[in-house]
C-alpha cells in the first residue's frame, strides 16, 4: 500500500469540550476471523457483527481533524489496516461500511483543509462499487450510504466517472425511498437520522469540492426529510421515538451528541437543505463546517400525517401513531402502534431493538413483536409470521383513516385505530373484528410507580380503559432496549377480551 497521508492541516479550531480526544488502536473484532476472505464470511453466522462494524467506521478521524490530532492519522490507519487486511475480515464484508468510513476520513481530511489518502480511497471506492445489486436490493440506507460513498471517493480521487456514477445513484436512491411528504423507506427515526447525516456530509463534500449539483428533487426531498424528523425529535433532549430498528448508529457527530439526541443532526441538514435553522443555533459541529448561523427557524409542527405515520398534539404533549401502507418492508410488527411523550418523557413507548444476532434468540421473537409495541395481538401471534431476522412474511392489508388506520392480517383479523386529542390528553379507539379467541391490548408504561385501578392505571399519568365486552387487566413486566445490546424492564398494562369484543377506548390524561 501506498504511503498514508494524513489529508490534514492544522487549524485554530478545537475540539468541543464534550469530546475527548478519540482513541488510535483499531477495535477489536473479537470472535472473527480477520484473515478469511470477506466474501465467504457470514455476518449473522457467529457473534453479533453490528458492534464490530459501529466501532470501525472511523468515527474517530473528524474528531481528530477537529482536536488538531491530524499527525497521528497515519498512525491510526496503518494500525487498522494492520488488523484488518484489505478484502478479508468483518470489516470488510459489507459495501455500506466502506463507505461510511470513505466518509468519515473525507470529513477528517476537509475540516483540515486537505484531501484524504488516495490510495485508502481507491481500496473503499473498490469494495464499495464491488456489489451494487446487493445494496440495491435493501431498499434501505444502504443503497444511499453506498451511492454517497462512491459519489466522495470519486471527488478524492479526481475520477469524474466515478463522481458522476455516484451522484446519479445517490440521486436515484433518495428519489425511490425518500417519500414528497420526507418520510423514508425505513420506518425507523433513528435510520431517518442516518439518512440525514450520510447525504448532508456528502452534499457538503461536493460544495467544498466543487462536485456536481445534486439533483433539484433530491436537495427538495432531503429538506421535507429533514422536516420530517424535526417532527418527531425532543426539543428539550434531541430524543427520538425507538420505533423500528434502533441500533445505536452515529455518524459524522462532530458536536458530541451521540446516538440519543438528534438535535446536531437536525441542525446540520437544516442549515444544508432548509436554509434554516432546527432550533440549535450554538450546534459546534455546523461552527467547524462553516455552516452560518441562519436566522430563519423551522416551523414547529402542529398534527401532522406522512406515509406510514401520524401526529397529534396537546400541549407540549405529542402522540406519535405508525399507520400503513406497507410500501416497503416492515422491520417490526408495530402497525398501529402508537409513541406518547409529556414534553422529554416518554410515557407510552415502544421496546427498541434488543440486537441483530443476539445471544439470546428470544430477543428477537419479543422486540420485533407485537408484545414489545403499544398495539393489539390475536391469540398470541404477530401481526405477520417470520421468515428471518429481518422479514415477515405475508405482510397485512393496511388503509388509512382520517384519524389513525387499520389492518387486517393473514388470518382476516382486522385493527382500526383512531387518535384524537382531548381537553386533558388524547382519547384512543380500537375497534376489533375477525377469527380470533382473545385479543390483547397493551400499554408498555414508562418506568416508575403504577396503581393499577379497576378502570386502567395512574401514576404520571391516567390511563383508563373501556369496552363493549368484559376485560381483564393485568400490570406485567416487559423488557425495553434503551441501547444496543441491553435490555432493561419496564412495566406494561395487558388488557384482555375475549372473542365478542368489538370495541376499546382507552383515554390517556395528563396531569
Amino acid at each position: 500500500m501506498a504511503r498514508l497521508r494524513t489529508g490534514l492541516r492544522l487549524r485554530d479550531r478545537p475540539l468541543p469540550p464534550t469530546l475527548p480526544v478519540p482513541r488510535i488502536a483499531a477495535p477489536p473484532a473479537e470472535g472473527f476471523d480477520p484473515h478469511l476472505p470477506a466474501a465467504r464470511l457470514r455476518p449473522m453466522g457467529g457473534p453479533d457483527i453490528r458492534p464490530v462494524w459501529e466501532a470501525n467506521r472511523w468515527a474517530e478521524l473528524p474528531r481528530l481533524a477537529l482536536a488538531e490530532e491530524g499527525a497521528r492519522l497515519p498512525e491510526f490507519l496503518a494500525d487498522w489496516f494492520a488488523a484488518n487486511p484489505p478484502y478479508r475480515g468483518p470489516n470488510w464484508a459489507c459495501g455500506q461500511e466502506a463507505a461510511l468510513r470513505a466518509l468519515h476520513l473525507a470529513l477528517a481530511a476537509a475540516l483540515g483543509g486537505g484531501r484524504p489518502d488516495v490510495a485508502v480511497m481507491r481500496l473503499l471506492a473498490r469494495r464499495i462499487a464491488a456489489n451494487p445489486a446487493y445494496a440495491l436490493a435493501q431498499d434501505n440506507n444502504h443503497p444511499v450510504s453506498e451511492a454517497a460513498g462512491l459519489l466522495v471517493c470519486g471527488l478524492a480521487l479526481g475520477e469524474t466517472r466515478m463522481t458522476r456514477r455516484g451522484a446519479r445513484r445517490l440521486d436515484t436512491a433518495i428519489a425511490r425511498l425518500v417519500a414528497p411528504d420526507g418520510s423514508f423507506a425505513q420506518p425507523s427515526p433513528a435510520y431517518h437520522r442516518l439518512l440525514l447525516d450520510v447525504v448532508a456530509t456528502a452534499e457538503w463534500l461536493r460544495r467544498r469540492w466543487s462536485g456536481p449539483s445534486a439533483a433539484p428533487l433530491t436537495l427538495a426531498l432531503m429538506a421535507a426529510a429533514t422536516r420530517w424528523l424535526h417532527r418527531l425529535a425532543c426539543a428539550e433532549t434531541g430524543a427520538l421515538p425507538r420505533l423500528g430498528h434502533q441500533d445505536g448508529s452515529c455518524f459524522a457527530d462532530l458536536s458530541g451528541a451521540g446516538p440519543d439526541d438528534a438535535r446536531a443532526s437536525l441542525e446540520r441538514a437544516a442549515r444544508l437543505f432548509c436554509g434554516a435553522s432546527a432550533g440549535w443555533p450554538a450546534d459546534p459541529g455546523c461552527a467547524a463546517m462553516g455552516l452560518g448561523g441562519p436566522v430563519e427557524l423551522l416551523v414547529e409542527a402542529g398534527d401532522w400525517t406522512s406515509l406510514g405515520f401520524l401526529g397529534r398534539r396537546y400541549g407540549r404533549a405529542r402522540a406519535i401513531l405508525r399507520t400503513g401502507p406497507l410500501r416497503f418492508r416492515p422491520a417490526h410488527a408495530d402497525l398501529l402502534h402508537l409513541d406518547l411523550w409529556d414534553g422529554p418523557e416518554n410515557l407510552l413507548r415502544d421496546g427498541g431493538t434488543g440486537a441483530y444476532n443476539p445471544a439470546d434468540p428470544a430477543w428477537l421473537l419479543y422486540f420485533q413483536g407485537a408484545k414489545a409495541h403499544n398495539t393489539i395481538g390475536f391469540d398470541g401471534e404477530d401481526q405477520m409470521p417470520r421468515l428471518g431476522p429481518f422479514l415477515f412474511a405475508h405482510w397485512p392489508e393496511t388503509g388509512v383513516l382520517p384519524n389513525g388506520g387499520w389492518v387486517r392480517d393473514r388470518r382476516g383479523r382486522f385493527h382500526a385505530r383512531e387518535l384524537q386529542a382531548t381537553p386533558r390528553g388524547f382519547r384512543v379507539e380500537d375497534r376489533i373484528a375477525g377469527p380470533f379467541s382473545e385479543a390483547v391490548l397493551r400499554w408498555r408504561l414508562a418506568p416508575g410507580a403504577w396503581r393499577l385501578k379497576a378502570e386502567g392505571v395512574e401514576g404520571r399519568m391516567r390511563l383508563a380503559v373501556e369496552a363493549d365486552a368484559p376485560f381483564r387487566l393485568n400490570l406485567v413486566e416487559g423488557m425495553e432496549s434503551l441501547a444496543y445490546g441491553q435490555a432493561s424492564p419496564l412495566p406494561v398494562l395487558e388488557v384482555a377480551v375475549g372473542a365478542e369484543a368489538r370495541r376499546l377506548v382507552t383515554r390517556l390524561d395528563l396531569r
